[in-house]
């Protein structure tokens, strides 16, 4: 009991007195807040990367090859993932570099408030998504956010401009897929047209049009232009 009293009075239970008036523990507190924010960043850095870059047009282009291929499980979704991702970033590069140039160098000088920082950060973010939403998307989310003064797409707040980028870039993506499923579409057809002249009726269609869509891509060079387009088709 002694050693517990003791214990309880010891100074190893006493709790520094927190305090906001010296100029170290504003600055200790400005650390805080700066770790606070890296890590809220860091939290939503895969939400970020996946809805406001090239990855949603890229990953479902080259999701819809997959299927219309007939192939199910090749290429894996994990080099299908990995791919969009360097893809991304190798399209993302220019926009990475403003932003670091104009928005990151400038705040860890401190030559620019976080506001400022921010504000200098967002601006090619927000270019590269103009470039690529259509122009009914942004006016549909403008009319349902109720917004009158928009004289410009650059008026436009980025809470509005996310979502008609997503959307534009789905709607981008599926044409792209379209076009790329219409010959391997074909091949389905003119094989299971001949399966059923030739009376093989139980003979599954693409087990035979396999062979010729993996020799048909392999012969037009397929990733190349496959790539090439997704590539080209970001403006």
């Amino acid at each position: 009991m002694a050693f517990l009293k003791n214990f309880k009075n010891s100074s190893l239970l006493t709790l520094p007195a927190i305090s906001m008036t010296g100029s170290s523990h504003h600055s200790e507190v400005s650390m805080l807040i700066q770790i606070l924010l890296i890590f809220t960043v860091i939290s939503i850095a895969p939400s970020i990367l996946i809805m406001m870059t090239s990855f949603v047009r890229i990953v479902v282009v080259l999701s819809f090859l997959r299927t219309s291929m007939g192939l199910t499980t090749e290429p894996p979704n994990q080099v299908i993932i990995g791919l969009s991702l360097f893809l991304t970033f190798f399209i993302m590069a220019p926009v990475i570099n403003k932003v670091y140039k104009n928005a990151y160098v400038p705040y860890s000088n401190g030559q620019l408030g976080i506001k400022r920082a921010y504000k200098a950060g967002i601006k090619p973010v927000r270019g590269f998504m103009l470039r690529q939403t259509r122009v009914k998307d942004l006016e549909l989310f403008v009319k349902m956010a109720k917004i009158k003064r928009v004289y410009s797409p650059k008026d436009v707040p980025t809470y509005v401009l996310i979502p008609a980028f997503i959307v534009s870039e789905l709607t981008t993506a599926f044409e792209i897929s379209f076009l790329i499923y219409l010959p391997f579409l074909i091949i389905d057809l003119v094989v299971s047209s001949l399966l059923m002249s030739m009376g093989m009726l139980m003979l599954p269609p693409t087990m035979i049009s396999l062979p010729f869509k993996l020799m048909l891509f392999v012969m037009v060079n397929g990733w190349y232009l496959v790539i090439g387009s997704l590539m080209h088709s970001f403006k």
